[in-house]
């Protein structure tokens, strides 16, 4: 094929984004605070998410290899979004095509910064690569699925002595446009990345996305929100461990409480505390039915326990 019919890549038609310095604030996408996208455990995981609801759905997928992206792994799209809008909101041009130093993402999500963190976060980049989504989710219509992954590819750079100095990522086109052109964005607080469970991490995301500054709070029935995981665990585990982290009250800026209603059914209610990221955040919806004998409102979310610690690495 002539040079001139050459197809140009990807890479060869963006412009380089250089990651911004300084103590940016962490922003996190909306979609993926609404919707299971990630798996929650830190155990391999190979089985799809499948999750339809009206006309949203989405199937995630992985490969044996590196198994499903979880929601650790989601911390370097948190940077990738926190870099986008502070830099649109300051005039800068952006990129899908970003370049950092492992340094500034691994200290931005709250990591050590050892070799042994470097391999995690390549390793998670690897994970975040592989895994694919299909989605209704933003389309015109709900019949055409929109599909990707979450980076479309990574390389490392190296110094003149070939030492790895770098890294270069490209974010998918329906990532990129619901935080630079939708400003589908929320403003997330740092203490999110201490949290160490799945579960911790993902209810974070799911109050923070719906409860806002709603002075009343919100309610979640617990079948409705098992129903909306994509929990690969018992119903009796999922309420156990609801239950732990309304004793625990582990979430930054928020109270929990289990409450029933008239029916005897278990609800999460949740209102906010001392919430310290300030807000960026639009209105959301209302109510829609649980399946309860009363309107509650909607929650959606990703698997939903906390997988204990083990040797594999499913995160950074």
């Amino acid at each position: 094929m002539s040079t001139r019919h050459r197809t140009r890549s990807e890479r060869e038609q963006l412009e380089l984004f250089r990651a911004l310095p300084g103590d940016l604030a962490p922003r996190d996408a909306q979609d993926l605070m609404a919707y299971p996208f990630f798996s929650l455990a830190k155990t391999h995981r190979t089985t799809p998410i499948d999750y339809r609801m009206n006309d949203i759905a989405i199937r995630v997928e992985a490969v044996p290899e590196h198994g499903m992206a979880t929601i650790w792994d989601a911390d370097v799209l948190i940077w990738a979004a926190s870099q986008i809008v502070n830099a649109r909101d300051a005039g800068l041009r952006t990129s899908r095509l970003m370049a950092a130093t492992p340094y500034e993402i691994l200290t931005f999500i709250g990591r050590g910064v050892s070799a042994r963190d470097y391999h995690r976060l390549k390793a998670a980049l690897d994970r975040l690569q592989s895994t694919t989504v299909a989605t209704s989710l933003r389309q015109t219509s709900g019949r055409r699925m929109h599909r990707f992954s979450w980076i479309n590819e990574w390389t490392e750079r190296a110094d003149a002595h070939g030492r790895a100095d770098g890294i270069d990522l490209i974010v998918p086109d329906w990532f990129y446009r619901a935080v630079h052109d939708d400003a589908l964005v929320l403003t997330i607080d740092r203490e999110y990345f201490v949290l160490s469970g799945g579960l911790e991490r993902w209810l974070y995301r799911v109050v923070r996305k719906h409860a806002g500054r709603q002075r009343t709070g919100w309610r979640f029935e617990f079948r409705h929100l098992y129903a909306k995981s994509a929990s690969l665990s018992p119903f009796k585990r999922f309420a156990f461990e609801l239950r732990d982290l309304a004793h625990r009250q582990p979430l930054p800026g928020y109270r929990l409480a289990v409450e029933r209603d008239r029916a005897g059914r278990e609800l999460l209610a949740f209102t906010r505390g001392n919430f310290s990221t300030g807000g960026c955040e639009q209105s959301v919806d209302g109510v829609v039915p649980s399946g309860t004998s009363e309107h509650v409102p909607s929650g959606t979310a990703a698997a939903c326990y906390q997988e204990p610690d083990t040797a594999f690495s499913g995160g950074i």
